[in-house]
């Protein structure tokens, strides 16, 4: 491990960074145990507000939300990757005009808020909740992943892409079997988290009655039998969807890893150059 952008520190530094490391890991175990304090002094921690998660009622209301919102997150996602590509196509067109529409639309929906697209697919629409929530994060999600597609293809260098019309390679060979491959490595971890915030933002659904995760600890929350458990309710409903973003993540790292140790090469089928020229089909 190489040293030369920094001073290797010395006893004293050693000894003052152990002592900040030290300092900070009591600060943060003061503030927990004050955080701790505050939820017992306020009676979070009472039978009351925890046994109606023993009932199977709530069990099943909650276990329903969750399915309802990696239901919405599923259509999302499949749809958000799908319209990313054909905007992403678009706006690398030759054509001006196609790329100009996808411009426009990809400029669009990435500057609207999602809220305000799901409320107005549900209310003027007249869709039904899964559909409008679905719609509203595709649409967002989409234009922004379209934005990472362009920006990844544009990221591999221009000689692979030339190399390739030197072989007589046609446009959708080199982008499918060329460009893309190498551009997906780049793009894999951007393309996670943008899925992350989709799978975060179906939480929004909740606010036009779809009846995911959110809408359920909601219902439990608001639940006078139960003593208002509003904390409770977060302390179980947060875990699971970092539990859930973190399993995106390890899915990523796993693929990235994979391509990493089985890369794997295809033969493509290329015609032939036209006489007088490197590239197919030139003068």
């Amino acid at each position: 491990m190489t040293t030369a952008l920094y001073d290797v520190p010395g006893p004293k530094s050693k000894r003052r960074h152990l002592l900040y490391g030290a300092g900070s890991t009591v600060v943060l175990l003061g503030l927990l145990g004050w955080l701790v304090y505050l939820l017992f002094h306020t009676g979070q921690f009472t039978a009351q507000k925890w046994t109606p998660f023993l009932y199977k009622g709530i069990q099943e209301l909650l276990l329903r939300g969750l399915g309802n919102t990696l239901r919405a997150f599923g259509y999302a996602a499949v749809f958000s990757l799908a319209l990313g590509a054909v905007l992403a196509t678009g706006r690398l067109s030759v054509h001006r005009p196609v790329r100009w529409v996808s411009t426009a639309l990809v400029e669009f929906f990435r500057a609207m808020p999602v809220l305000v697209m799901i409320f107005f697919i549900y209310v003027a629409l007249k869709a039904e909740p899964l559909t409008a929530l679905v719609a509203g994060l595709t649409l967002y999600n989409g234009s922004v992943l379209a934005e990472v597609f362009r920006t990844g293809i544009h990221a591999v260098e221009r000689g692979q892409g030339e190399a390739a019309y030197a072989l007589g390679m046609h446009k959708t060979q080199v982008m499918t079997h060329v460009l893309v491959p190498q551009a997906v490595r780049a793009m894999l971890p951007t393309i996670i988290s943008q899925l992350v915030v989709a799978l975060k933002d179906t939480s929004l659904g909740y606010l036009i009655t779809y009846e995911e995760f959110l809408h359920a600890g909601k219902l439990i929350a608001a639940n006078l039998d139960y003593g208002l458990p509003f904390i409770p309710v977060v302390m179980i409903i947060s875990p699971i969807y970092i539990g859930m973003c973190m399993l995106l993540s390890w899915c990523a790292h796993w693929v990235a890893r994979r391509q990493r140790r089985n890369p794997k090469v295809e033969a493509v089928e290329v015609g032939a150059a036209e006489p007088g020229t490197l590239l197919p089909g030139g003068p």
